[in-house]
């Protein structure tokens, strides 16, 4: 027992001395050197959201100081945004004068239209006029539209002639072609866009109605955008009726060539009743006191009885406010004699007055002028030379066969 005890305080004595001489290290051991004094810090690198530059001793606004925005007053030192300015509506432009434009464009026209003059002056200057001569320049007509009777009609009169001339300078001969050229294109016809005013049904004065009528792709609605510049050019004052309600882009393509002439656009929903834009176009015509009223119509396919039976009733239901003073036809010069099969089909639905030629400058074949206007009886009162805002010209017989026959 006395052995046990014993063993018990060596082992007690010993842990106690074992502490004792770790603590002893522990505090013998030294602490670390303390950190050198700093020296002039460099500048922190901005961190989002901080300032740049140096910070100011301006003294900071309270919450309450700090103006909402909108509000018209604002701390002593702070500058108030001023709202933009609304844009201005842009200055209607002035078209040129339509009056000579056919003779401005003249040049346009006989590169186009030189083929046939020169051609039938080749072939008359020949010095012997046998039979085969005058089958090619029966050819030369009828590759150019002017169609089988007119063709045959200026042939035998054009024989007539050179035999009668006996010698034949090239200054005669187009003298003579000249002529016979006139006589086939007329120069008697009304040509005027006819926009006078009228009398309505109840005895109010209604300004000049225009229905704009063709088949898809013609050029019908920029056509009507050109005449609104005619008119303007004129001194008229125009409203716009975008009656083409089927084709997305017609009613904001015909708006924009009335914003740019200063011209009014009456547009309805897509897909909308023609018949209704029409009525609604007239109407504010009306109301405003213009001069004319333009309605440009859907693009109707001539073999589609429907369709063709719904531009009957949009002149219809127009005429409710006033007699339709012109019924334009637009035609594509380049289609040729197809053209006068859509001219057949619509002058049996509404009566065209007067023909519109588009893309003439960009096809030889000028007869077509000659050949649309023996086919209906009426006159070509307008054709297009291009695609510039004032290519649209009042058509002038004269002006066209001095570009087929040249000087």
């Amino acid at each position: 027992m006395d052995i046990i005890l014993i063993v018990i305080a060596i082992a007690v004595v010993a842990v106690l001395a074992a502490g004792g001489l770790v603590v002893g290290s522990r505090r013998r051991k030294q602490p670390p050197a303390p950190p050198p004094s700093p020296g002039p810090r460099p500048p922190a690198e901005p961190q989002v959201g901080d300032e740049a530059g140096e910070p100011s001793d301006e003294k900071r606004r309270t919450i309450e100081e700090v103006g909402l925005p909108g509000e018209g007053t604002a701390a002593a030192g702070t500058a108030v945004a001023e709202p933009p300015a609304p844009e201005a509506p842009p200055e209607p432009e002035v078209p040129a004068p339509a009056a000579g434009r056919l003779v401005r464009l003249r040049a346009r026209l006989a590169r186009s239209q030189n083929s046939l003059g020169k051609g039938l002056l080749g072939l008359l200057s020949r010095e012997h006029l046998d039979e085969d001569t005058w089958e090619e320049i029966e050819d030369t007509l009828l590759t150019a539209d002017v169609g089988v009777q007119p063709t045959q009609e200026l042939v035998e009169r054009l024989r007539e002639r050179v035999k009668v001339l006996g010698t034949r300078t090239p200054e005669e001969l187009r003298a003579l072609l000249r002529e016979e050229l006139l006589t086939l294109v007329g120069t008697e016809a009304d040509r005027t866009v006819h926009t006078d005013e009228s009398v309505g049904p109840e005895g109010a004065e209604v300004p000049g109605i225009v229905l704009v009528v063709g088949v898809n792709g013609t050029g019908k609605t920029t056509t009507t955008g050109k005449l609104a510049r005619v008119l303007v050019a004129d001194g008229k004052s125009v409203v716009l009726g975008a009656a083409d309600t089927f084709r997305a882009a017609a009613a904001d393509q015909l708006q924009t060539w009335g914003e740019r002439v200063g011209a009014r656009t009456v547009r309805g929903p897509e897909g909308g009743d023609p018949a209704s834009v029409a009525y609604d176009a007239v109407k504010e015509a009306i109301d405003e006191g213009a001069d004319a009223a333009l309605i440009d119509t859907a693009g109707r396919l001539h073999t589609k009885t429907g369709l063709m039976d719904e531009l009957g009733k949009v002149k219809r239901v127009v005429e409710k406010h006033g007699p339709v003073g012109e019924v334009l036809l637009v035609l594509d010069a380049t289609t040729g004699q197809n053209g006068l099969v859509q001219a057949r089909v619509f002058a049996e639905v509404v009566d065209i007055t007067g023909l519109v030629l588009t893309k003439l400058d960009g096809t030889a074949k000028g007869g077509i002028v000659i050949a649309v206007q023996r086919e209906l009886g009426v006159p070509v009162k307008l054709v297009g030379l291009g695609e510039g805002a004032d290519d649209l010209a009042p058509f002038e017989p004269e002006a066209f066969v001095d570009a087929l026959v040249g000087d």
